[in-house]
Parts: structure tokens; C-alpha cells; sequence
């Protein structure tokens, strides 16, 4: 995490899709319309504002 001892937004957002896609179970017609839970969890990531500092 470069060094930091702390994470912030970016580091989420990089370490996500690897992370965490494999746990997606996606209906059956996302797979048929072959679309992957990679994709569904970098789209969500994108659409997704990251939380500010109060």
C-alpha cells in the first residue's frame, strides 16, 4: 500500500475485482449474455462514490 499504514478510496477500488469478484454468483442469463462478475464488480466500483472524510 506504498508505504502507508492506512488504506484509502484507490487502494479499495485496485485490490477489489481481484479480491472479491471470484465470491459473485451471477444468474444464469448474465453468464448466456457472458458477462463476468469481474465486470459487474468494476462497474459497481466505478458507479460508487468514494467516502469522504467528515
Amino acid at each position: 500500500l506504498a508505504g502507508r499504514d492506512f488504506v484509502i478510496p484507490e487502494d479499495i477500488k485496485a485490490l477489489a475485482v481481484p479480491a472479491v469478484a471470484h465470491r459473485i454468483s451471477l444468474r444464469p442469463e448474465m453468464w448466456v449474455r457472458r458477462i463476468r462478475s469481474d465486470d459487474v464488480l468494476a462497474e459497481l466500483l466505478r458507479r460508487l462514490p468514494a467516502p469522504r472524510a467528515r
